[in-house]
Formats: C-alpha cells, structure tokens, sequence
C-alpha cells in the first residue's frame, strides 16, 4: 500500500518539482534579491547619469545615375546643344557608395574638419568633450601628426591672469612649457604644436576672459586612424533597389561633429567628383588656347603683309580663263592648306605624347580622321578611370595594373594611328601638290603682282578660318565646363534623432532588472550546486526511489536521546508517530522484525531505533529493542542500563542459555523492553554468521510483538547485512546536513540487490529553523498534522485508531 502511494507521489514532474525548489531556496533568500535589485538599479541609474548619449546623425542624398533615373544627365543636356565629347558623366550607385565609404575621402573630411583633435574639459564632472567650443585651438599638421608613435595628450591650464600651463606627453616623453600669451608655438620632437585662440562665436569661455582656473586636455591623434575609424562607423545605403537615393547614417556623441562631418564628405565627395569629370576639359582648353596664340600671331603677321601688298602695288582682272586657272589653283591651295593643318595638328600630338605616361590627351582639336579621334577619346577614358580608381586604391591593385597594361596598348594603339593617319596626310599632300603645279602652269602668264595678291589673301583667309575654329571650340569647352553639375544632390540635410541611440534608459533598466533578479538567483544555484550533502526529502527523493517513512526534525539536546513520551502531544512524538504508522502499512501480516541501520556512525541510527521502539510501546504492545551493533553497543546509554556485561553476545556464544533472562525492562515505558548488545567479543561477524540469530529471533517473537534491531552501519561493516536475514523490514536512517549525496550509491545497490529487507529511509536531523525544509509544515498541531501526512499519502498522519482503519 505505501508502494502504490509512493508511486503515486512521483508521478508529479521532475521538472515542475525542480523548479519549485528553485522558487523556494529564492523565497527563502528574498532579501538577498531585494538588494541586489535596489544596487543593479542604482548602478543603471549612475551609470545613465554618467554616461555620454551617442545619436544617430543621418542625411538623404541623391546619387546622379541614369540607368536608376538619377536625374538629368549633363552629358544629355550638352549632346542636345551639340557640345557632347568632352565631359564623361555616367556612374553608378554602388561604385558611388564606395567612393563615399573609402578611407581616402575620410581622411580629407578629419584633415579638413581637424577631427584628429578633440578636446576634454577636466573641470566638469563627468568629463565633458569640447568641439569648436575650446577656448583654446590646438593645431599640428596632419603630416606630422601622421607620423606620431603615439597619441599625443595636450594638457593645458589657462590661469585667470591670462597665461597658460602647457604639458605634451608622447608615449614616455614629456615636455612642459607656460605661455604668457596666445597665439604661440611649441616646438617638440614630434612636430611643432601651435595654440590660438578660439574665434568661433559658439565659443562659451574664451582664454583672456577666464575667471579662474580652468583644465583642459587635447588629444591628438593620427589622421590616418581617425579616418579608418570614421570610415567603418559611416553606414551608408540606398533606399531601394529601384532608385538611386542613399541615406549616409553616422552614430556619434556630438550632434553637430556628426552634422559636420557628413555635410563635409559629401562637399568633398562633389569636388572629387567634379575634378574627375573637368579634367579632359581643362587639359583641351589648355590645348585650344595655346594653339589661338599661334595662329592669332600667323593671322596678324598675314594682315600685314596684305596690308603692304595693296598699299605698294594695284591689283589687276585675269581673264576668264586665268581666273578659272586661278580658282582651281585657290581650291587645291586651300585644300594643301588644310591637308597642312591636319598635319600640323597631328605632328603636335605627336608632341604632346613624349610627355608623361598618364597625362590626358586633348581631344576634338578639329581632327578629321574618326579613327584617330576615337582612340584618343577611349585613350582618356581608360586614363580618368585609372585616376578614379587610384583615388580608393593603389597602384599596386590587380585593377589599376589590369587597366596600366589596357592604357600601354591604348597608347601604343594611338600612336600608331597618329602615324598612319600622318602618313596618309603627307602622300595626299603629294597629290594636291602635283595638282597645284598644273594649275599654276596655266596661270604662269599671270602678272605677278595679281599672283602675290591672291596667295596673300589666300593665307589671309585660312588661317581666319582656323582662327574662328578655335574660338568656337573653346567657347563650346568653356560652356562644359560651366554646366558640370554636382553628382550628389543632397535631398535631406543632416540632422540628429531626437532621442539618442545609447544608452538606452528603458534597456539599461531592464538589463539591470535582469541582473539584480539573476545575479541572486544564480548564486543560489550554485550554492546548490555546491552542496554533497542532502538536505531534506526532496533531495532524498531525487536520489533514490525508496519510500521515505518519515522526516524527523532536529531534537534538544537538551532533552537527552529518549524524545517520544506517553501523554505528549509535542513535536517529536507526532514525528515518530507519523513513522509508526508508516511502518505499520508497510509490515506484512505475521512480521514484526524491525531492522534500523544507516551507513556511517553519527546519523541518529540509535536514536530513531531507540524512539521508534518506544512509540510502538505505547500502543501497548509488547516491544524489545536489541543492541545488535556489538562492536559499539549504544542502547545501555540511552536507556541508562546499568549491567554492562549481560547482552545478546552472550547468547549468541552460548545458544543453550536463557534468552529471556538477559531481557531487561525499561523505564520509559512498561511494554519496553531492552536487549543489550553485551560484550564487545572478539568475532563479531562469526557469531552474527551463526544459527544462534536466528535461534534468538525465534524465541524473541515468541514473546514479543514488536522487535527492533538496532544494527552497525552498514556502510562500515557487513554485519548488518548478515542480520537483515531474520529482518521483516529496514529502516535506513540518514541525517540532514551530515549524509553525503553519494552514499545513495550504495542504499541504491542494497536495494536493487535485495541484501535489506523492504527498505524505507528515514531521514533525521531536519533543522526547521532555517527555512531550507518549506514542505515541513504542522508539526503539534493535530489538523495540521493531519494535512503533513495525507500530503505524503501515508494515511490519516498518527494513532492506532487509524491505522486499525486500514
């Protein structure tokens, strides 16, 4: 009957039981959590006090692509005016973004913004940083600071009278210096550091109207580094994948440095951008212009000779015939002329390419040749690119040395159609000049003068033409380069959220909520980690499987070791008639032999023997109790017998003797009584090994309705084991805050063996006043007591009424 409840009481959860311990070591320690939680909130709340918010800076911006419909494109606007050819305009967004993103472009921005200086006020608490509102500017060149071993730290202190205290560190190094005025120099090791005065109007304290004295430090730190780290915190991406919007995010603790820097990387990212798509323009006015001063020099020296040709000699009519001679003279003179200029130009170009390797050439010059024209034109494409490319990577990179060996055949491509084309120029030259000497036969007749006249005036009018040419062209470059739009349109400006992105209080709150709640309970945890030793029924339940008969509570010492008394309604008399009961459910019709063991010495074997005993005396059976530990008898001292000698080990070796005689009664109780263990003798184990045990038992039941055998330890000799044949049932005693966890290893093995006789455990020792034991409830209540044992299943709780019942 007591199996089936036992069964019954384990069909509740592991889990649910394991997380109801857990809930009740923490109840029991609330106040640990309570402080933990008021310290965790405290610190959260410091630490928001202290902490410097951090807000997230952000700007719309529009990139220029056609194929995502970025706009109107200038290339478009001057294809329709006809001035297409010299400005190349076409990117993409991706690429763009890169561009954005790169380290190179950063460290323009920190150069330009000085970002590689930042400012400390050390008079406030906490420290507060300073941007453009120093009272004090400290400058050093980007070039210097670039070579710095190590940050260097500026300590400043501006005194009321106007002079100022300067301190630099670098690494171990230090120099000190005091200035009586600002602005001033100081000349170290590491470059030389120049102090002005703030003139910004945002300025709140400046150095000549200091009051008293105020502490500040600058750090400065390598541009290249302060770059690299600006560079990876700029988070940039486009809006969709439809359209060429792009929103540039910057998380930083000063709102306007965040504004600065983003308005300042897309001004400079607009002038780069900018300076890429001019440069084969600038380079062709360059070109056109210097080709305009030759020919307005050639132009005015012809004029002049004009000029003097008419005012020294008159001009004559040629017949009709010569004037036909001389008009197909003037068109093949003309075309020698241009045929001249092709050459010229040509022969110029040559020129121009015996320069540097990567240097633009100009383009649309009046080339007639499409071929050469279009050579040169992806010639400067390749060449833009390469710039564009150098300008986020290095020479070194497989794309710039891919594009180098493209730009090398392009070059080498180019110049060899300049020599064809000049080739081919030259052979026509040939011809037209064989066909200007035929005309110039038929007109030989002609007067000389009409012939200067005309070859004056020819001259006159070809190089006015190419005059014209030129300054057409070069208003054609100066409108390009007029109409270069910026490739980022800024839609919406800079501007900071209005709440910061860190810390957050909520979170920080939360977290620390979290801490202050887990931090104790985690302690607990691990404290019951830590713990070997059991603690009450529920760490008994979770290491054996045995019924557990009952919970005894720690008794007064001062009581003595006897604690169950007739007419006593007191704590540990419902205790042990709670284990009564128990015992009595689990004994068989016809068993009475009650064998109480445990595994080590000290676990209260003995005293729940010798309790047990005299509880089942007061229901007025008959009840011996015998002292089978007889290596270290117990019982003459706790029932306070006299005759030491006299015992169960005198039987044992003389089994023809009187058993009943070393019988004695106790004074607890009229139906107790008490066999002593006797002389310790020197065999032990051999006499318990002996039929005379069993001999004993036989007579013992014969008398008796109750008998208990208080056993050794079985976990330090066998003898208990040699006994718990003539038992009926075991009652293994184990001790709170003394039994190990592991010596259930061996009570499991007993079990499983069968080497005990229908074991239970009692557990003893149960120390109610600190808390750890929350099920032990009710003890010398009746009601209450009643709840105790049907909780367990273990019947109506106590009295021979009820379990007659059963």
């Amino acid at each position: 009957m007591i199996e089936e409840k036992g069964e019954n009481r384990f069909e509740q959860p592991e889990e649910q039981m394991n997380i109801q311990e857990i809930l009740f070591r923490c109840l029991v320690h609330w106040p640990w959590f309570v402080v933990s939680v008021i310290v965790c909130i405290a610190c959260a709340w410091g630490y928001l006090r202290l902490a410097t918010p951090v807000y997230n800076i952000s700007a719309t911006v529009l990139i220029k692509d056609d194929k995502k419909g970025g706009g109107t494109s200038m290339s478009s606007e001057l294809e329709k005016m006809g001035l297409d050819g010299f400005v190349s305009s076409s990117s993409n967004v991706d690429n763009e973004i890169e561009v954005l993103k790169s380290k190179s472009l950063a460290r323009e921005v920190v150069n330009n913004l000085s970002l590689f200086v930042t400012y400390k006020d050390e008079d406030e608490f906490p420290v507060r940083e300073l941007y453009r509102t120093s009272p004090v500017v400290v400058s050093l060149t980007p070039q210097e600071a670039d070579k710095l071993p190590h940050p260097m730290e500026v300590s400043m202190t501006l005194q009321p009278a106007g002079s100022m205290d300067v301190r630099i560190a670098v690494g171990e190094k230090e120099y000190r210096k005091q200035f009586e005025k600002l602005p001033a120099v100081f000349p170290t090791d590491e470059g030389t550091v120049a102090f002005f005065a703030n003139t910004d109007t945002l300025s709140s304290v400046r150095p000549d109207s200091v009051t008293q004295e105020r502490r500040i430090t600058a750090f400065i730190h390598r541009p290249s580094s302060v770059a690299k780290g600006y560079a990876t915190a700029l988070s940039i991406s486009p809006t969709s994948k439809m359209t060429s919007v792009v929103v540039i995010s910057l998380k930083d603790s000063d709102v306007r440095r965040g504004k600065d820097f983003i308005n300042k990387l897309l001004e400079m990212y607009n002038v780069n951008a900018n300076n890429d798509k001019n440069e084969v323009a600038q380079r062709t006015a360059e070109f056109i212009d210097e080709r305009i001063g030759i020919i307005s020099r050639e132009l005015g020296s012809t004029e002049q000779d004009l000029e003097n040709f008419k005012r020294s000699a008159g001009i004559t009519d040629l017949s009709s015939e010569a004037q036909i001679a001389l008009t197909g003279n003037a068109e093949y003179e003309k075309k020698r002329v241009e045929n001249q200029t092709q050459i010229n130009l040509v022969m110029d170009l040559q020129r121009y390419m015996k320069g540097s390797e990567y240097e633009i050439l100009p383009s649309n010059i009046g080339l007639q040749d499409a071929a050469l024209a279009g050579a040169i034109d992806r010639y400067n494409e390749m060449l833009v690119e390469r710039k564009r490319l150098l300008r986020t990577s290095t020479e070194s990179n497989p794309t710039i040395i891919n594009l180098d060996t493209g730009i090398r055949a392009m070059r080498s491509n180019v110049q060899a159609t300049l020599d064809a084309t000049l080739k081919g120029l030259q052979i026509t030259r040939e011809d037209l000049a064989r066909e200007a000497n035929r005309y110039s036969r038929r007109i030989s007749d002609a007067p000389t003068q009409e012939r200067r006249f005309v070859s004056i005036a020819r001259q006159q009018e070809i190089k006015a033409g190419l005059y014209l040419m030129l300054l057409q062209k070069r208003e054609e470059n100066a409108i390009t380069l007029a109409a270069t739009a910026n490739n980022a349109k800024t839609i919406d400006e800079a501007l900071a959220d209005d709440d910061p992105v860190s810390p957050k209080g909520l979170m920080i709150y939360l977290i620390a909520l979290v801490l202050g709640v887990g931090l104790p309970a985690g302690i607990v945890y691990l404290i019951g980690l830590t713990r070997f030793k059991i603690e009450g029924r529920s760490d008994v339940e979770k290491l054996t499987s045995l019924p557990v008969i009952g919970d005894i509570p720690l008794a007064d010492e001062k009581s003595g070791s006897i604690a169950v008394f007739e007419n006593q309604n007191n704590l540990m008399s419902e205790t042990f008639r709670n284990v009564r009961t128990n015992l009595q459910f689990m004994l068989e019709n016809g068993k009475n032999v009650i064998l109480v063991t445990s595994t080590i010495s000290g676990e209260g074997k003995s005293f729940v023997s010798s309790n047990l005993a005299v509880s089942l005396s007061l229901l007025g059976k008959k009840v011996v109790i015998v002292g089978l530990d007889i290596r270290k008898p117990g019982l003459n001292k706790v029932f306070k017998l006299s005759t030491k000698e006299r015992g169960i080990t005198q039987f044992l070796t003389n089994p023809s003797m009187d058993l009943m005689e070393l019988v004695q009664p106790s004074d607890v109780n009229r139906n107790l009584f008490i066999l002593p263990g006797g002389t310790v003798p020197p065999n032990p184990t051999e006499l318990l090994a002996r039929d005379g045990l069993d001999k004993a038992i036989e007579i013992l039941k014969r008398n008796f309705d109750y008998i208990i055998l208080d056993t050794a330890p079985v976990g330090m000799v066998t003898d208990t084991l040699l006994i718990a044949r003539v038992a009926d049932l075991s009652v293994y005693v184990c001790r709170a805050d003394y039994t190990h966890k592991a010596e259930f290893t061996l009570i499991n093995e007993l079990s499983e063996n069968k080497k005990l006789p229908n074991p239970g455990i009692a557990i003893n020792g149960l120390d109610l006043n600190t808390r750890k034991y929350g099920y032990y409830y009710g003890y010398g209540k009746y009601g209450k007591y009643y709840g105790y044992g049907k909780r367990y299943g273990y019947g109506y709780g106590h009295g021979e009424k009820h379990a007659g019942r059963e």
